[in-house]
């Protein structure tokens, strides 16, 4: 290794890896003077003049000038004698500068001195790495898929670096394969062993919001302030949006013309259905809203325990809830509400609650049913078999067989 190369190889690193001119100058001074404090044993005589644009450098021992016979450290004193060979005029009691070639190093100092440059740049690539992630959490970043395996994928960014997206932070119908582009968001950036760990997410809030802010203008512009969002990854989102502008409509401009604009977002969700609501301070309006598709009759709200008691028509209390009660869990989240589902005048002394059969019928099944709005014996009944079998992961013969003990109860 000559020290041309050894120059060429930090302009590559500082190509390459974004690191500062002053960064690289310490850097390759603290190597040179690492070296001469061993060879020395101080390094306080000696200068180091590095020269990134040429890529050359120069080292370079101040002696001080003694009498002949008097030279008590040759590493720092130079006889009289040999001082006016260099340079006539010299007087003793200055100081005479020589030039140091790499060479002059030998071979098992420049070895050392490799190590030692290899090791900063590897600490300096971490630093520089944890640094530029730990700005960009929450930004959303496009990397290639270079490793699939059971637990996680190693991605790679435009640089070359090691990002991992954990199978808890992917939707469940993610499907990649090596070489395929993905998107997603920085969750954490963490340091292990040294070493930064950067962890991506595809199922954190902040990457649906990422994405209306690059599909929708207005969004990305702060013309359109999106107030909160709720996410079941992959099954269904619902985000709250505000505008100060009233020449805007917020809910229009982000599902776009014929949802031109969601629709973009919607298939990088795996078709997660999301539902863009207008923001309000009026509690009960916030709640009817959450609650969409369903038509909500009356809004009861308990402030003291933070819970609303909804009253809908019969054929809306399934779309109130929706597809494993996805529907009012996340209008739950949304509004900061505890929803309670109530059929318009169903007050039925005869109907039957659902965990009155659980002598009879497994908890598991019971609670497949009440995940779509059936906590009752008539709300099944008043539900096809095959309309159940669509909505539940029941079988036939289980739903079947529910319905003989259900209509029993009222035989």
């Amino acid at each position: 290794m000559n020290s041309l190369n050894l120059i060429e190889s930090f302009t590559e690193f500082k190509e390459f890896k974004s690191i500062d001119r002053q960064t690289m100058m310490r850097v390759l001074e603290d190597v040179f003077r690492s070296i001469l404090k061993k060879k020395y044993g101080t390094d306080e005589h000696c200068d180091v003049i590095i020269n990134i644009d040429k890529g050359d450098f120069e080292i370079w021992v101040n002696k001080e000038i003694v009498p002949d016979g008097e030279v008590e450290d040759s590493n720092t004193e130079i006889a009289y004698s040999q001082a006016v060979k260099i340079e006539p005029d010299f007087e003793v009691g200055e100081e005479v500068s020589e030039e140091i070639k790499f060479e002059d190093f030998g071979r098992r100092n420049i070895l050392s001195l490799r190590q030692n440059l290899i090791s900063r740049i590897l600490e300096l690539e971490k630093d520089q790495l944890y640094k530029i992630y730990k700005d960009r959490i929450g930004d959303i970043i496009t990397g290639e898929v270079y490793q699939v395996w059971k637990k996680e994928i190693l991605i790679l960014d435009d640089e070359g670096n090691e990002l991992i997206l954990p199978k808890s932070e992917q939707i469940p119908s993610d499907y990649f394969k090596k070489g395929e582009p993905v998107r997603a968001v920085v969750a954490k950036v963490d340091m292990r062993n040294s070493t930064p760990v950067i962890i991506l997410s595809r199922t954190a809030p902040e990457f649906l919001e990422r994405l209306f802010e690059l599909e929708v203008p207005e969004v990305f512009d702060g013309l359109i302030t999106i107030k909160k969002i709720v996410r079941v990854p992959g099954e269904r989102a619902k985000v709250a949006v505000e505008s100060y502008d009233d020449r805007i409509d917020p809910v229009g401009a982000c599902v776009g013309m014929k949802g031109s604009r969601i629709h973009g977002i919607v298939r990088e969700l795996r078709n997660e259905n999301i539902d863009v609501i207008n923001y309000t301070n009026n509690a009960a309006l916030y709640i009817q809203r959450s609650l969409s598709p369903a038509r909500i009759t009356n809004v009861e709200i308990i402030e003291e325990e933070e819970r609303a008691d909804v009253f809908l028509k019969n054929d809306q209390v399934s779309l109130a809830i929706g597809k494993g009660g996805f529907n009012i869990k996340l209008a739950s989240r949304l509004t900061g509400y505890e929803i309670d589902v109530y059929r318009e005048g169903a007050e039925d002394v005869e109907d039957v609650d659902l965990e009155e059969f659980a002598d009879e019928i497994d908890s598991w099944i019971i609670d497949e049913l009440k995940a779509i709005g059936c906590d009752s014996a008539k709300s099944v009944l008043e539900i096809k078999v095959e309309e159940l079998i669509k909505r539940t992961d029941l079988e036939e013969e289980t739903i079947r067989e529910v319905f003989k003990i259900l209509e029993s109860e009222f035989e």
